[in-house]
């Protein structure tokens, strides 16, 4: 009779609770305003690193911090390491949320708070697999590094950072995305728009400000005008934000108008699945008479960004049989009068097209309004085959605990699965399970997360027995 992993699991139920509770009070938003020497990316992520490799050495694992920018936990020995990369940073919360985001509760079987499902809740689920493997006492034939990284949800400094320094793993996982399992990344890369600071009409445009982060859909957007008409406007918005599928809120000041329009957050790798107050707020203002460099940026939002995320308005659509649509999510939108207007667009791609190709298709557009294109680091597609003892190991854990058979997929989004050569993304989103990364109130089932420890698990133990 085989180990029993959920037994082994469940056993440590309350333990992994106050595990994760403590780790999600951590607020773990990269901040390099506030770095140090000894917290390279800001206070957050070095103490939420710290915390987690405490808890490794508590256990009785090796631990090695990589000058504050990531960390390994380590088991076993042999020629071959097992990589599982998670990371401890988190997306900023935003508002409107209706609990506090990091003071963690569990109400009708879900715990909530910012990172409860990415990456905090998946990470800690994964560390309790490698942990009962431990106490398991099962033979084992290879080593495994549990790697930590601290700025996923940016520019991955802290990762890259510890691949440059430490030897990289021969095969692995990502607990940071979705089962049953993810063998294929879109390529990821993203193209910052600058437009002039300039007014000229009857209206005039002094801040536009939607979005956190290049990779989110804007959940909120705010503009503030003054000028002709603000009583029009005012009575205008309030009949819009009726009839779109968004709400808001004006507000006078003196001889200004704020208009503030509340959409839906959401991953950016697919656009469709928020509602981007940005592009909303857009398309109200574009029936007024504004000049220059706002009227342009106005313009682009409205007649290329708006509900248009396979960029179908650029005329530059694409998809590949295997991993699908190029998409497009106008994450960054913000314009300040008198100094400049910027548009962050991120791009997901699939194989068969490259960024330069993207970049002339945008270009083509914005040359008119002499907008200025830089373009951030590029991540290529990545690929590891059905057939792969690693791909087809995981599927099989997953398809005995779950009793489905549901096939691996290649989404848009990008895990630190990619920098192995032969890494996934495994878990731990169940198919059942609506996706709140990114949103507002942000939960994971707590049955999920023990589900999830109990396949990786098992996993872990497949994979070097």
């Amino acid at each position: 009779m085989g180990y029993d992993w959920q037994q082994a699991v469940t056993a440590h139920r309350d333990e992994l609770l106050a595990d994760l509770k403590a780790m999600l009070r951590i607020k773990s938003v990269r901040n390099e305003r506030q770095a140090t020497p000894d917290a390279p990316l800001g206070p957050g992520p070095q103490q939420a690193l710290d915390h987690f490799l405490a808890l490794g050495t508590r256990d009785g694992f090796k631990t090695k911090n990589v000058d504050g920018m990531a960390g390994h936990i380590e088991f076993g020995t042999g020629n071959e390491t097992l990589g599982i990369l998670g990371h401890v940073d988190v997306m900023p919360a935003g508002d409107g949320w209706s609990h506090a985001p990091f003071d963690p509760i569990i109400k009708d079987g879900k715990i909530y708070a910012r990172g409860a499902m990415d990456d905090k809740g998946p990470s800690m689920a994964a560390y309790y697999g490698l942990k009962v493997v431990k106490e398991s006492g099962l033979p084992v034939t290879k080593r495994v590094r549990f790697i930590l990284g601290t700025d996923e949800e940016s520019s991955w400094r802290g990762m890259k950072y510890y691949f440059a320094h430490m030897p990289a793993p021969d095969f692995g996982f990502s607990p940071d995305a979705e089962f049953p399992l993810i063998n294929g990344e879109k390529g990821n890369v993203s193209l910052k728009l600058k437009f002039g600071g300039t007014n000229g009409g009857t209206v005039m445009l002094h801040q536009f400000t939607a979005g956190l982060r290049e990779n989110m859909v804007p959940g909120n957007a705010k503009a503030t005008v003054s000028g002709a008409c603000l009583d029009e406007i005012e009575q205008a918005f309030s009949r819009f934000i009726k009839t779109a599928p968004v709400s808001g809120k004006a507000t006078r000041t003196l001889d200004r108008l704020t208009l503030a329009v509340t959409g839906k957050a959401a991953h950016g790798m697919e656009p469709r699945e928020g509602i981007n107050a940005g592009t909303y707020l857009a398309t109200f203002l574009k029936n007024y008479d504004f000049g220059g460099d706002a009227a342009h940026f106005i313009t682009f939002i409205v007649n290329y960004l708006h509900e248009a995320s396979r960029l179908e308005k650029f005329g530059a659509a694409f998809s590949d049989p295997v991993m699908g649509d190029l998409t497009m999510n106008a994450g960054l939108l913000n314009f300040t009068a008198g100094q400049t207007g910027s548009i962050t667009l991120n791009f997901r791609y699939p194989q068969g097209i490259e960024p330069a190709t993207i970049r002339t298709a945008i270009d083509r557009v914005t040359s008119q309004w002499d907008a200025v294109i830089s373009v951030g680091e590029a991540m290529a597609p990545h690929y590891v085959a059905l057939d792969d003892p690693l791909v087809t190991t995981l599927l099989g854990v997953y398809h005995r605990q779950t009793g489905t058979d549901a096939p691996a997929e290649v989404v848009g989004g990008g895990t630190y699965g990619r920098l192995m050569k032969r890494g996934v993304a495994f878990g731990a989103l169940f198919p059942d399970c609506p996706n709140m990364m990114h949103q507002v109130d942000e939960y994971m089932p707590v049955e999920d997360i023990m589900k999830a420890a109990a396949i990786y698990a098992e996993s872990i133990y497949e994979l070097i027995k």
